[in-house]
């Protein structure tokens, strides 16, 4: 990433619909292309899991492992794919792109100390408490870890959703 001085926003993207709206709300609020010395310089991090951290408790074989790690390589792929596209689409060509390996707790905030971010920005999943307890969120955990403002940007609920006939 280059030094410019200008302050540093961290999105954290995964394949999720909600964390490319995040990016999407970023790039619209935040990264202003048009105008000639855009305020903040943007860095999108997604972090890939560790294939061995995706298999439970099962003692895995070398040969699963290797075809999890294939399937993660190709997500991350199609993710930082999918981020450069929205990025040239707002005409954004000067964004960073990191694949971390690790947990995505982890990875997002060793990325807000390495790049002295000013604000990180992660969607909202929007799971109920039991998930949230059982897998954790990212959410909160970077509320309270990262040093540094921390956005959750939650997509609206279309107006037909909860509606009851």
């Amino acid at each position: 990433m280059t030094t410019t001085g200008k302050p540093v926003i961290i999105v954290g993207v995964d394949d999720s619909e909600q964390s490319f709206y995040t990016l999407e709300w970023i790039l619209d609020h935040f990264i202003v292309p048009s105008a000639p010395n855009p305020r903040f310089e943007l860095l999108i991090v997604h972090s890939k899991p560790i294939p061995t951290s995706t298999m439970g408790f099962a003692a895995p074989s070398v040969d699963i492992l290797s075809h999890v790690d294939v399937d993660l390589k190709n997500i991350a792929n199609r993710v930082v794919e999918k981020a450069k596209e929205l990025c040239i689409s707002k005409s954004v060509n000067d964004a960073t792109i990191e694949t971390v390996e690790g947990d995505p707790r982890n990875v997002l905030c060793d990325a807000v100390d390495r790049h002295h971010a000013t604000i990180l920005a992660v969607g909202s999943h929007g799971h109920g408490a039991i998930k949230r307890a059982v897998l954790g969120s990212v959410s909160d955990y970077v509320t309270h870890h990262a040093h540094c403002t921390v956005m959750i940007v939650k997509k609206p609920k279309a107006k037909h959703e909860g509606a009851h006939n």
